[in-house]
């Protein structure tokens, strides 16, 4: 039976960081660090908890508001027939 090189005993539920945990032992690869990162990229990344956070709450608020426009151009649309209808 193969054994792996890697020496970390990771579950299988946790996929990425198998990934990570294989590139840093056997590829030398080492993620950024937060103090590496500038700008929008040190808020808004997939290296730390509170970026992921931020990328999350960012993508759900877009949504919100393209439901919210979209509701209430909907709104605007059907009072205008209503009126328009009325006269």
């Amino acid at each position: 039976m193969p054994t792996s090189p890697v020496k970390t005993r990771i579950p299988l539920s946790s996929f990425g960081h198998l990934v990570t945990e294989v590139k840093r032992q056997l590829l030398g690869i080492e993620d950024k660090t937060p103090k590496e990162l500038t700008g929008w990229r040190k808020h808004f990344n997939s290296y730390t908890l509170p970026g992921r956070r931020n990328c999350v709450l960012a993508t759900y608020g877009v949504l919100f508001l393209a439901a919210g426009a979209y509701m209430l151009r909907r709104s605007r649309k059907v009072d205008h027939e209503a009126a328009s209808a009325s006269t």
